[in-house]
């Protein structure tokens, strides 16, 4: 049944962790996925797409020009486009080895900025690989055509490829396959709709999840972050000043080390109407540019909103740890969450 198709693992009572795609023998030829969430693409993310790959083909980020084309103004970069649906199908495709190919890309209507897409698809085939039983990286072929639709359900392009999908493995542990717990649930048609988050009946205090994906902080996005926040302090975005001060590392800005950690918990924690706070916010040891972390929340308590009968209160404790497994961040939060089968965005919006 769907809810076999879990997004989490169970490794031991009360503790779970998030996991990413589905294994190889969870495809079976015919099955269809709506790919949630979808994502509203902009003309920034056209220029910044065609400057950084040093595309030539000015119909993409100078509007006097494209003006004056049948089109009237900037083009969608169609790699842009190919790069979001295959990123928006992930959570159903993303626990693979490679993408072995496409034997199609075709990109039938115009995309341009301000636009919404979200990704389709269909499973066309599914078979055992040669390296069936070569250990942890042993996959399989999926051949799958997705297709990218704007809200309305028109299609704008489909995208046929084959993807290198991993085996289930023994040591991953078994899927936590309750109900609340699935990551699909079915629409009219048949097809398997992707949902994220649990809602406010489905965190039960004491639980705690391990999420994923982790994040690693490249010295780049180090130096980005903290141009963009107007950092001032040396240590995150002086190379010269880490050199003399520091060993060379860069220091990941603590609101950049919060935002991600916090960012990290939106898979299960994805039905959240709004954050009521952040406290006791700790950082006993700092984050440096090429560090990874991993973040783990667990359910303090919860308790029913006085005021939006529709919602409920959680207080999480969430904590991150780096690649050595020493931590970096400790917080609590307060999170406002749907309840199940109150009246939310869901449905109105094909979620």
């Amino acid at each position: 049944t769907f809810f076999m198709l879990s997004p989490y693992h169970r490794l031991a009572d009360h503790r779970y962790r998030e996991r990413t795609g589905l294994d190889l023998e969870d495809f079976a030829p015919g099955q269809r996925f709506r790919h949630r969430p979808g994502v509203t693409l902009s003309q920034q993310d056209n220029a910044d797409e065609a400057l950084e790959t040093l595309n030539a083909a000015m119909l993409h980020y100078d509007a006097h020009y494209a003006a004056a084309t049948a089109w009237g103004r900037p083009l969608m970069v169609s790699t842009l486009v190919l790069q979001r649906i295959i990123g928006m199908a992930s959570k159903t495709y993303g626990h693979r080895r490679a993408i072995l190919g496409f034997s199609e890309i075709a990109l039938t209507a115009p995309v341009f900025g301000g636009d919404t897409l979200y990704a389709e698809s269909e499973v066309l085939d599914s078979e055992t690989g040669p390296d069936a039983d070569s250990g942890p990286a042993a996959s399989g072929i999926v051949t799958a055509r997705l297709r990218a639709v704007r809200p309305d359900g028109s299609a704008i392009g489909s995208f046929t490829g084959r993807f290198a999908i991993l085996r289930r493995a023994a040591w991953s542990g078994p899927a936590a396959d309750q109900p609340r717990f699935a990551a699909y649930h079915p629409a009219e048609d048949g097809a398997l709709v992707e949902q994220t988050g649990l809602y406010f009946e489905d965190l039960l205090p004491g639980e705690r999840f391990v999420h994923a994906p982790r994040r690693s902080f490249a010295p780049s996005a180090v130096l980005a972050h903290a141009m963009r926040a107007l950092e001032l302090a040396p240590q995150y975005h002086d190379l010269d000043w880490a050199a003399r001060h520091n060993d060379g590392r860069l220091v990941v800005s603590e609101t950049f080390v919060i935002a991600q950690a916090t960012a990290a918990t939106t898979r299960t924690f994805g039905r959240v109407v709004a954050n009521l706070g952040w406290y006791d916010i700790e950082l006993p040891q700092p984050v440096h540019a090429g560090d990874t972390i991993e973040v783990e929340s667990t359910i303090l308590e919860t308790r029913a909103s006085r005021s939006r009968t529709g919602e409920g209160i959680v207080c999480v404790a969430t904590r991150a740890r780096n690649q050595v497994g020493e931590t970096v961040l400790t917080y609590r939060r307060h999170l406002l969450v749907y309840r199940r089968g109150a009246d939310s965005p869901y449905a109105r919006a094909g979620y």
